[in-house]
């Protein structure tokens, strides 16, 4: 338990910086959607640059994320020398990719469908190399234990990056997309300049012989990331290069606003990975730690499936969120919940593959989850635009997901609670399914109080078998049975 009250801590620290970060970032969807208007299609331009940088990102960093936390847990291994190599990796794949974009920049920008505007992508090339060199201090962090650094220069950026925004669109009446990337660039310059004095509080050593072994250890998480982030972002990339409708941008920036509504479920899960992470390492050797994984698995779910009722509960509150021609895509925001949950699930059960160096079942099943997306987003997205997209990673991130229980239950079984899981997700279901029926005609705040109920009944499945008011922290005494 004492590890769980740990997770629980670290969680809320880092869920600081994520979900309140995000969601302070939210409002920049409002601003966006309704400074830019969804004909110009510059909303759109954002989504899939954006979508082309976080493939890259997950390139440059190679998996080096995670590969720091488990040869740093190593008893024969010195952190500080883990880390440098692993900057040492990241740093040179980083030089190389900034060479070529500067030094390729016209036939690249022609390819990708911007040879009017290789501005956006020198910045944004600019900023994903500096999310690439920043990737490791923060993972180090980490490995520290020192959430209250990550999460200060997490929400640094985030209020940062607002102001500016506020700045340029609210102000100065700005509606082009090169100011969001000039802000991005700016910003993440600054968050960098933040990390030299950690830079020389390390003991630098690039040892070759242990970047063997890391390669070794790393290259198939790289895959995974791969195929892991394509499978967040590939229909955002595709959708632009075979939706055939004049306005593809304008559709592509519809969606990708509505998503973001969604992504309050990716959120809560990268706020549980960073806190998950290193103590799955550390706690590898424990007699318990299949039991902790177990249980560590049903409260994510139950949890997760809370906030997706939230959201689609309030969804009459959280639409306005989204600029009010935008609006159309938010039919996709439950098939998107429903898929973040999943690759949630998929996360918590990639463990068994890590912890005992067989990374290249992660790479298997997300590639195989990822060809099921690009095979749907391509077919399908001509007749059904963005419709397929959402149907698309769902598919996906299910594939991925029972490839990896089936198959890691057979190499290092873990007895999850699989009654209690069945049960709140049917039970989730059912209200869902209730919510969806209420009638548009009733008054809005009708339609809240009765989806408040139907939360409140959840909790109390919760409450009842799960999670007793007796033992919750701080406000627990006040429950205790006499």
């Amino acid at each position: 338990m004492a590890n769980l009250k740990g997770l629980a801590k670290d969680t809320a620290i880092y869920g600081m910086s994520s979900i309140v970060g995000r969601f302070l970032n939210y409002l920049l969807v409002p601003l966006y959607t309704n400074y830019m208007p969804k004909e110009s299609g510059d909303y759109g331009v954002s989504v899939n640059i954006y979508a082309y940088t976080a493939l890259v990102l997950v390139i440059l960093t190679f998996g080096m994320e995670t590969t720091l936390f488990r040869f740093a847990n190593k008893e024969d291994e010195t952190p500080d020398t883990v880390f440098s190599t692993a900057m040492g990796v990241v740093g040179t794949l980083s030089a190389v990719f900034l060479a070529l974009i500067f030094g390729f920049i016209t036939p690249i920008s022609d390819m990708l469908g911007y040879a009017d505007h290789p501005d956006y992508l020198l910045m944004m090339a600019t900023v994903v190399v500096l999310d690439s060199i920043q990737a490791m201090p923060f993972s180090y962090l980490r490995f520290q234990k020192r959430p209250i650094k990550f999460a200060s220069l997490k929400m640094l950026f985030i209020f940062f990056n607002i102001a500016l925004n506020v700045l340029y669109f609210v102000v100065l009446g700005k509606t082009e997309v090169f100011y969001v990337f000039c802000i991005n660039l700016w910003c993440t310059g600054l968050i960098t300049f933040f990390f030299i004095p950690d830079f020389f509080k390390v003991k630098w050593q690039f040892d070759f012989a242990l970047l063997k072994r890391m390669l070794s250890y790393s290259w198939p998480i790289l895959v995974l990331g791969v195929a892991g982030v394509l499978n967040q972002t590939a229909d955002k990339i595709i959708f632009p290069l075979v939706c055939d409708e004049a306005d593809a941008k304008a559709q592509l920036g519809e969606y990708g606003a509505c998503v973001k509504v969604a992504m309050i479920m990716a959120m809560i899960t990268q706020a549980f990975r960073y806190a998950y992470e290193p103590i799955v390492f550390s706690k590898a050797k424990d007699r318990d730690s299949k039991e902790y994984y177990a249980v560590a698995m049903k409260y994510f779910i139950i949890f997760t499936l809370f906030a997706f009722l939230c959201v689609m509960g309030y969804m009459d509150i959280l639409q306005h969120i989204i600029g009010e021609e935008y609006r159309d895509g938010l039919v996709t925001v439950p098939i998107v919940m429903t898929a973040e949950i999943m690759m949630g699930i998929y996360f918590n059960l990639s463990f068994w593959y890590k912890l005992i160096d067989k990374t290249i079942w992660g790479a298997w099943f997300s590639l195989t989850g990822c060809a099921v997306l690009v095979a749907i987003n391509v077919i399908f997205i001509p007749q059904y635009g963005y419709m397929a997209c959402a149907w698309g990673g769902f598919a996906g991130y299910a594939t991925s997901m029972i490839l990896s229980y089936f198959v890691g239950q057979k190499l290092n079984p873990i007895q999850y609670d699989l009654k209690s899981i069945f049960t709140y997700i049917l039970l989730a279901a059912v209200l869902f399914v209730a919510m969806i029926f209420l009638p548009t005609s009733w008054p809005m705040w009708l339609r809240l109080l009765l989806n408040t109920i139907l939360i409140a009944l959840f909790v109390l499945e919760i409450i009842h078998k799960d999670l007793p008011l007796h033992s919750l922290p701080v406000i627990g005494k006040k429950f205790n049975k006499k």
